[in-house]
């Protein structure tokens, strides 16, 4: 197991347990595929526990009404 597997695990917790706790009880808001929720497992998962949050709070930045969305995969 990598260090940056060790730090992005509680980040990866915390997302799951955003998805399965939070996320049914509001309504779909998400103008991205894959959802921002999604983005940020992945990024995290891809990239560590910087670059991931990083590109993660990148995303959510952005995810507003005023934005169109649109397929927007993890780079």
């Amino acid at each position: 197991m990598k260090i940056r597997d060790i730090f992005s695990f509680p980040l990866i917790l915390l997302v799951r347990l955003y998805r399965f706790a939070i996320s049914p009880l509001l309504p779909p808001s998400c103008r991205f595929y894959p959802t921002c929720s999604a983005y940020t497992l992945e990024a995290l998962q891809k990239h560590g526990p910087v670059k991931g949050l990083g590109l993660s709070v990148r995303r959510i930045l952005r995810c507003h009404p005023f934005n169109p969305g649109g397929h927007d995969p993890v780079p």
